[in-house]
């Protein structure tokens, strides 16, 4: 039964960041009650991210940003209540967890928040361990949290935010560095809190395929901020599918390879929202004749699939565009990657991929020179990035990182984006038009004055990624591109890289979406505890299920399912 008390009642409430000249979100009212678990749903730049701070306060309280309407969580006017009143109503996990890290260990970073309540200390440590227990991380309690991969830190944010107590639990985008069995593990904790009923959820996801078994709820805001849906999560979903593609909004994989294969004329009733569900669908007889009567074509790959399957021994592969050779790396004391011997070719677009911990980041972050390496063990496009000024590391590669405040500078978008020609005296004109043409591509142009650091997360990811490509580098590396940006400006960021792969242009990602990587990539370099343990084709790699397990991973289900019904269909 749901309380008729709501635990968070929000009403007409519209946000309006400084120098923005409208607001988002708009007019949005709704109330969560306990037991529910609700998916905040919308495309990048809705306002999904700015209206979770308001429910705890830091909006209007500690963000420049102006605020109509009404926000109450357990009865208190988040307005005019004390922030830290509020906490113990409302708790917060940040899409970034170093926003909110504050302390030298793990175990007092969950401590931090029940101590500053003046709780017993009995209770301050038993909501410590069975916080940390929960995700995972009660055996490395005595660590620095620097020490933790981005993964770790994620998982040791909501782990503070569990052992808060608060009655609604509000995280932004909980899983987007997790491995898929670091996924399980947070949803399977967040499960526990809510299944007792006194507890509720607001989330914001873009991995659908992890949460449709958890989710009971969805809100969808559409590109103006304003509520366009709102219901049964399975319900808005396969009801609205059509509309929400439209709007850029993340569907489940399963759907929209169901509407992939409906637009070539095999119908689904329901749509599928898991690949359990698509798999049982394409065993019927009715979905499975039609879907054999698709065209050969359909199914065959095409000339240039063929040409990339081809298999070519050494003194037909280009020479390598990138070379690692007994590549070690150390972080104080601790040997993070352990010689690694690796050659990346031209032309390729290769994910590096890894359970959390694995050294992914390090990896590519090495190679890109961003952290140095040891001398002569590295070789991008002719130079050694341990040796190298930065500025003729930049001139051949462009690097994104994994959080893109880590690398703005400027003041403006516009200036942002001009930095690294104006370091290279281009001519004003062009600058201007390049900078321009950048906007329009990822859909800044209207943010040509703003802030980078007043951008949504989806927006700033658009933003480091058009820094690291107007300088035309010949090779490009990004830290999980994808994060924070909803289905439409990722995939067009994908169609991107495609081009700049047809260009030329080498490029490498750190990804834990094997979904993207399967469909995408033309390489693959599987990472555990700091050792190479495959790299290859990923239509190679993508065959043996065993080296996946053997890494810590697991191949994308719904590539199980497509294939095992000799379908090559990607959502």
């Amino acid at each position: 039964m749901r309380s008729s008390v709501p635990l968070l009642s929000v009403r007409e409430v519209s946000l309006t960041h400084a120098d923005a000249a409208h607001p988002s979100p708009r007019d949005v009212s709704f109330d969560i009650h306990p037991g529910e678990v609700v998916l905040l749903l919308g495309p990048s730049g809705s306002g999904k991210s700015t209206l979770t701070l308001a429910l705890n306060g830091l909006i209007p309280h500690a963000l420049p940003a102006s605020m109509t309407g009404t926000v109450e969580a357990g009865g208190l006017d988040t307005a005019t209540a004390q922030t830290a009143a509020l906490s113990t109503h409302v708790a917060m996990v940040f899409q970034d967890p170093d926003a909110q890290i504050v302390t030298g260990t793990v175990y007092d970073e969950v401590a931090f928040g029940p101590e500053n309540l003046l709780l017993p200390l009995d209770v301050v440590r038993r909501r410590v361990e069975e916080s940390l227990r929960r995700v995972g991380l009660w055996e490395r309690r005595d660590e620095n949290p620097d020490h933790l991969s981005g993964g770790g830190r994620q998982r040791l944010a909501i782990a503070g935010a569990l052992a808060m107590g608060s009655p609604l639990i509000v995280l932004d985008e909980p899983t987007a560095n997790l491995d898929p069995q670091g996924i399980d593990d947070v949803y399977a904790a967040l499960a526990d809190v809510v299944a007792a009923g006194d507890r509720a959820i607001l989330l914001v996801e873009h991995n659908l395929d992890a949460a449709m078994d958890f989710v009971t709820r969805a809100i969808v805001l559409d590109r103006e901020g304003s509520v366009a849906f709102d219901g049964p999560a399975a319900d808005i979903i396969r009801d609205h599918a059509d509309a929400l593609v439209a709007m850029g909004v993340w569907l489940p994989a399963a759907t929209l390879a169901a509407l992939r294969l409906r637009d070539q004329g095999v119908a689904f009733d329901p749509l599928p929202l898991t690949p359990d569900e698509l798999a049982a669908a394409l065993s019927s007889p009715d979905v499975a004749s039609r879907a054999a009567r698709r065209t050969p074509a359909d199914r065959r790959p095409s000339d240039e699939e063929r040409s990339e399957e081809t298999t070519r021994d050494d003194t037909s592969r280009p020479d390598a565009i990138i070379r690692a050779r007994g590549l070690t790396v150390r972080r104080r004391r601790t040997e993070i990657l352990h010689g690694i011997d690796l050659d990346l070719e031209p032309g390729s677009l290769t994910a590096i991929i890894g359970a959390n911990g694995a050294g992914k980041t390090t990896l590519i972050q090495a190679l890109a020179g961003v952290v140095p390496p040891p001398r002569g063990q590295v070789s991008i496009d002719g130079i050694d990035p341990g040796a190298a000024s930065p500025r003729d590391l930049a001139e051949r590669i462009g690097f994104v990182f994994q959080n893109p405040e880590h690398q703005f500078i400027a003041h403006t978008v516009f200036d942002e984006l001009a930095h690294g020609l104006r370091l290279r005296h281009v001519p004003e004109a062009e600058i201007t038009a390049r900078v321009d043409e950048m906007l329009v591509r990822f859909g800044l142009e209207h943010k040509t004055d703003v802030h980078p650091f007043l951008l949504s997360g989806g927006e700033k990811r658009r933003l480091s990624v058009g820094t690291a490509l107007i300088t035309r580098p010949r090779v490009l590396a990004l830290d999980e591109p994808t994060f924070g940006q909803d289905r439409a400006r990722a995939s067009e960021l994908l169609d991107l890289l495609a081009s700049l792969r047809a260009e030329g242009t080498t490029i490498v990602i750190v990804t834990h979406d094997l979904q993207l990587v399967a469909e995408h990539t033309t390489h693959t370099v599987v990472l555990a505890d700091g050792r190479l343990r495959a790299a290859g084709r990923t239509s190679t790699l993508f065959q043996d299920e065993q080296l996946f397990a053997d890494a810590g991973l697991r191949m994308p289900a719904l590539q199980r399912v497509l294939a095992s019904a000799g379908l090559g269909v990607a959502p």
